[in-house]
């Protein structure tokens, strides 16, 4: 199954009233566990990598190469993406699609309207003429998150609408008081707001900083238009408290093998966990 973009899978969730999941990859444990789960579970999946992975990586080309080979080695038959999370300008999204990412997201959330319209209208025009989806961003997700950090900014109804009018954007990711890494405290997301952006803009909708939020919360945005959810931190954490216990159990350990495995099955049952809460088993 050669990568695709997300357009097609996000449009039958918004349709199906599911989330395909996008979990970020670190390395090829990360990604064998997560391409394993979809695998599985029938499921479309979204490999998001954030700048700062593809550079921990050895670069896009090389991340690339990596998820083409487990697709053919793993047989993997559902629908994989592999996106560029948060993307910082236009160069860096250029490049991700000239590696052959499928998917990109350009972050312009951090500047004024105009120019998060501008830098976005340019990734657009550049990404669809290759055949790749477009992710934006309106608002601010708080919290951090490898190169991604702020303080959180509600996303504007009328911004939203303007963005997505002007660009021609595949799907919408609105800041609504998630956050990047855990919760201190009760996640509190806008619902309110997020059904009248999903009336203005009518396009599959983002939930970025998903681990930690309920699942009464969860159900809650799927049932308003959010038909994407990432995921990162849960999977760091559980991959290394499995780490963790083997070399606290075997302190005489040496082989990689024997810890990172360990961690690789905890990524891989997390993400089948998630899989099954937003609802994207046999949706492939």
């Amino acid at each position: 199954m050669p990568l695709v973009s997300m357009t097609d899978m996000l449009n039958k969730a918004l349709e199906g009233k599911y989330a395909v999941g996008q979990y970020n990859i670190n390395n090829l444990e990360w990604t064998q566990a997560i391409l394993g789960a979809a695998e599985e579970e029938k499921s479309p999946v979204i490999l998001g990598v954030s700048e700062g992975a593809a550079r921990h990586m050895g670069g896009f080309t090389t991340v690339v190469k990596m998820v083409e080979g487990l697709l053919h080695d793993m047989k993997i038959t559902v629908p994989v993406a592999i996106h560029l999370d948060h993307g910082s300008s236009f160069d860096k999204c250029k490049e991700a699609i000239d590696a052959g990412f499928t998917s990109v997201m350009i972050d312009g959330s951090h500047h004024p309207i105009e120019e998060n319209i501008e830098m976005t209208k340019k990734v657009v025009e550049y990404a669809h003429s290759k055949g790749v989806s477009v992710e934006a961003e309106v608002g601010t997700v708080g919290g951090q998150e490898d190169d991604v950090i702020g303080g959180i900014m509600y996303a504007d109804l009328e911004e939203c609408a303007r963005l997505v009018k002007e660009t021609g954007i595949d799907t919408l990711a609105p800041a609504l008081g998630s956050v990047h890494g855990p919760y201190h405290g009760e996640p509190n997301l806008g619902f309110k707001e997020m059904e009248e952006i999903r009336d203005a803009v009518k396009l599959p909708l983002v939930l970025h900083g998903g681990t930690g939020i309920p699942k009464h919360d969860i159900d809650k945005a799927i049932s308003l238009g959010t038909s994407k959810i990432n995921v990162n931190t849960e999977n760091q954490i559980e991959f290394a408290k499995a780490v963790r216990k083997v070399l606290a159990d075997k302190p005489e350990a040496y082989d990689p093998r024997t810890f990172i495995v360990p961690g690789r099955d905890a990524i891989k049952q997390t993400v089948i966990g998630k899989i099954r809460e937003f609802g994207t088993s046999n949706k492939a």
